[in-house]
């Protein structure tokens, strides 16, 4: 099978043409997909007219297929749980979000990295989408590691970040009144070593990232702006405008993603499956 590779942009991503995943996908191929990913940490396929059982092999290239879980406690994101599909969508029925996450802008963030095991990868498939907005960016972490300053980088080396998530999507949470019995939360190392690459790449986000460990709560805000602020630099991100049909793949664990506001009268539905994954490493 003959895969067509087309760059993105100098941050990351990549676009396989040749290929329609309502087919199975042999090994050779399977292995270069898999290696073009780990390069390019974002891989887009166009123009797929993919049924729930087409996208679930499609992911199993990447890895085993991982379950949707129920909140702690409290309200959560609508939608079915004990599934591995979550649909990304704002369409009501019946009174009721037959999704999760529908509305309107979203901060950067790692999936799960709030987990004890992250999960390594991501699938969204677009089904309906809306006359504007609704961009996805991706940032490039390998990059924002080593845009830190070498003499913070050091002082951070071996630190822990404190990661949690209340299902907002533009507000993080005030962690020192948070009940975390209430909320998903775990303690991760600040900078990760990739398990499938070597690399070393910053593992914060704006969303989720509430409290460096060994710092006083004003020395750890700080230091977290200045992270965020790095790993959102335009120089490290990838845009992704969406077409029907588009099938985006990254790696949760070296990029983090963020969505841009759209019309929220308009419909928009996106078919979302997550890859397995394990623990984060120093």
């Amino acid at each position: 099978m003959s895969l067509s590779l087309k760059p993105l942009s100098p941050a990351c991503g990549l676009e396989i043409s040749g290929l329609d995943l309502r087919q199975p996908v042999d090994a050779v191929t399977a292995n270069a997909i898999r290696k073009a990913f780990d390069e390019n940490i974002v891989v887009v396929f166009r123009q797929q007219d993919l049924s729930e059982e087409n996208q679930l092999r499609a992911a199993e290239i990447f890895g085993k297929v991982a379950l949707r879980k129920k909140p702690v406690s409290g309200p959560g994101p609508g939608g079915d749980f004990d599934t591995p599909f979550m649909l990304v969508t704002n369409i009501v029925e019946d009174g009721k979000a037959i999704g999760a996450f529908g509305d309107g802008e979203m901060w950067f963030h790692h999936d799960t990295s709030y987990y004890p095991e992250p999960h390594r990868a991501t699938l969204l498939y677009a089904m309906k989408l809306t006359t504007s907005g609704g961009e996805t960016s991706f940032s490039n972490m390998y990059k924002a590691y080593e845009m830190i300053p070498r003499a913070l980088r050091d002082r951070l080396e071996g630190k822990k970040v404190l990661q949690m998530h209340d299902y907002k999507r533009r507000e993080r949470i005030d962690v020192d009144s948070a009940d975390l019995s209430r909320i998903r939360h775990h303690v991760q190392p600040l900078f990760i070593t990739h398990p499938a690459t070597g690399r070393k790449a910053l593992y914060v986000s704006r969303l989720m990232s509430a409290r460096i460990e060994g710092f006083s709560r004003t020395e750890s805000e700080e230091i977290l702006e200045q992270l965020f602020d790095i790993s959102e630099d335009p120089s490290i991100v990838y845009q992704h405008s969406w077409a029907l049909g588009d099938l985006v793949i990254w790696d949760n664990w070296c990029s983090i993603h963020a969505r841009a506001d759209f019309p929220r009268e308009e419909p928009r539905l996106m078919r979302r499956l997550t890859i397995e994954g394990q623990a984060m490493s120093f």
